[in-house]
Formats: structure tokens, C-alpha cells, sequence
């Protein structure tokens, strides 16, 4: 077959065009091919994690829920979390949290707490002093929820019913809401409940038994409960550094002061062991809830 000039710059013209479509074509495939690869399932990304060899060693606490919905930030229902209000052990050894905790009514549930609904868990405790629970969309670790799921009242094992307003609790909680001051008082009637055997409890050890300098070891989270400067620094001064503690005491203010919190706060459910791990898998999913926005839907 023979062609005129002109149809032979019309071929050439669209064997051109034919290059750049097949060449945008194969670039549309490959942006296409980078945008599926990006968007990996949550099992291929698993998969692809143990190849890589970015998973945390087998054995470590809360394992299991640290590598398979933590880290790959899973959305936390609220089905899920109301499970867990009405279960028993859901959190370590105890009843369900909504046997004690199922309305807004102080004269049938303590102190007023719903936890058998969302919306009682966001309102919180209804008798005075009301407080919220936790910050929806904030680490929670510090809140009351948590705390109570996690800290162990001190001295460490004295059962829940032992009293928390002893005089010897309130000449602790009185001194932090006056300030806190190193003055007499503080050195002859609050210093000293500090290195007494059952000054918070009976058959109790003293708490300096177990704080007593900022270095551990011998002493728990490097906390020095033998001195004002002691108390004032705070704990884990040396792994964090001094700048960077974590304060015990926040002057004026017992109800945000961890020793306070240790001492007249409960570790939930009533009567848990002190053995138990305090980072229960449950715990940490129900923190992962909470900074997640504490949905209700």
C-alpha cells in the first residue's frame, strides 16, 4: 500500500498521540498501583510489620493489645466499653463496675456514678463534689477513671474499708490545701505520720519504709517522703531529671495531689490485690477509648 505525504504525517502524528496516552496510561497505573499499596488492609500492614521486623518481642504486658490495636490506633466502640462497665473481672479479680456504679442517684449507686451509659460515663459523678471522670480526646492516665482502675492506695495492701478520713489523713490533706509551707506545724504534726507504722492504717508500714531518698533502688520511684525537699521534688527525679519529676504534691490543691490520691483513693473493683498488674489489657483499650473521644456511637 502506497501513501501520499500527507498521510504519512497523519500516522506519524497519531502513532505520537498513540505514545503519550499508552505513557499517561502506564503513569495512571502506577499512581494508581502506589495508592493501593498505600492503602494496605490492617492484616497486610500486620504482615508486613512481622517481615520488616517492627513488632515488639512476644511476652511483654498488655502485649497482645499493644501490637494488634494500640499501635494501629483501632477504633475503640462504645459497645465495647459498655461490655466492660457490666462484667465481672473485666479489669482484675472484682464485680462488674455497674453493680456499684448504675445511676445518678447517690442514694442507689455510689456516689452517683453511672457507668451503664455513655452519657453517665461523660457526666460523671453527680453528688457534690462532682467531678468528670476523664477528658474525652485527652490522655486519661492522670483522670479519675483511670487512676482508680490503675493506682494502689498507699500504704500499699490496707483494705478498702479501712477509713480515709482519719485525723491523721486530714492533718496530710489540710497541709497540702494550706499551701504545703515548710513551717513548724509541718515538721512537728505532718512530717512525722510519714515514718509511723499505721499512721493511715492499721498494721501498716510506715510510708518512708519504702520512700525514703531519691534513688532506687531502696526507694520506690526515687520518692523521699523523710524531708520537705524530698516531698517537694517528687518522684522519678533522677530518671527524668529534676526539671522533669512527677510532683507529688500540688500546693493548695489535695484532690490533684498524688499522695492525697494514694492515700484516700481506692483502687477499683473494691478489695483488688496490689499483685494484680495495674496495666490490665481492658485498661489500656478503655484509655484508647477515651483519648479516641470517648464516642458513643
Amino acid at each position: 500500500m502506497i501513501f501520499s505525504l500527507s498521510q504519512k504525517l497523519r500516522l506519524t502524528q497519531i502513532a505520537k498521540t498513540g505514545c503519550v496516552v499508552a505513557a499517561l496510561s502506564i503513569g495512571f497505573a502506577s499512581s494508581a498501583l502506589a495508592q493501593e499499596k498505600h492503602r494496605m488492609t490492617l492484616a497486610e500492614q500486620m504482615i508486613q510489620d512481622m517481615k520488616d521486623g517492627k513488632l515488639a518481642a512476644p511476652g511483654a504486658d498488655d502485649h497482645v493489645v499493644q501490637e494488634l490495636i494500640i499501635k494501629r490506633n483501632i477504633p475503640i466502640t462504645y459497645k465495647y466499653i459498655n461490655i466492660l462497665m457490666n462484667t465481672p473481672n473485666a479489669f482484675g479479680p472484682g464485680v462488674a463496675c455497674v453493680t456499684c456504679h448504675n445511676s445518678q442517684d447517690p442514694s442507689k449507686s455510689y456516689r452517683g456514678l453511672d457507668l451503664s451509659t455513655c452519657k453517665g460515663m461523660i457526666e460523671g459523678s453527680t453528688e457534690k463534689p462532682k467531678n468528670a471522670l476523664f477528658v474525652a480526646g485527652k490522655d486519661p492516665k492522670r483522670d479519675i477513671l483511670i487512676r482508680r482502675l490503675r493506682n494502689n492506695r498507699m500504704p500499699l495492701g490496707q483494705s478498702f474499708d479501712n477509713p480515709t478520713y482519719t485525723p491523721a489523713h486530714m492533718l496530710v490533706k489540710n497541709w497540702i490545701a494550706d499551701g504545703a509551707k515548710n513551717d513548724a506545724h509541718f515538721t512537728k504534726n505532718v512530717l512525722p505520720l510519714f515514718s509511723t507504722a499505721n499512721a493511715f492504717g492499721p498494721s501498716t508500714p510506715a510510708c518512708t519504709s519504702c520512700h525514703m531518698s531519691n534513688q532506687e533502688p531502696p526507694s520506690f520511684h526515687e520518692l523521699n517522703l523523710t524531708t520537705h525537699a524530698g516531698i517537694m521534688l517528687g518522684a522519678d527525679s533522677v530518671a527524668k531529671g529534676v526539671d522533669k519529676s512527677t510532683k507529688v504534691i500540688v500546693a493548695g490543691n489535695p484532690g490533684a495531689s498524688f499522695v492525697w490520691q494514694h492515700l484516700a483513693e481506692d483502687r477499683m473493683p473494691p478489695g483488688i490485690s496490689p499483685q494484680e498488674p495495674r496495666d490490665h489489657p481492658n485498661t489500656t483499650i478503655l484509655s484508647a477509648w477515651i483519648k479516641q473521644g470517648a464516642k458513643c456511637d
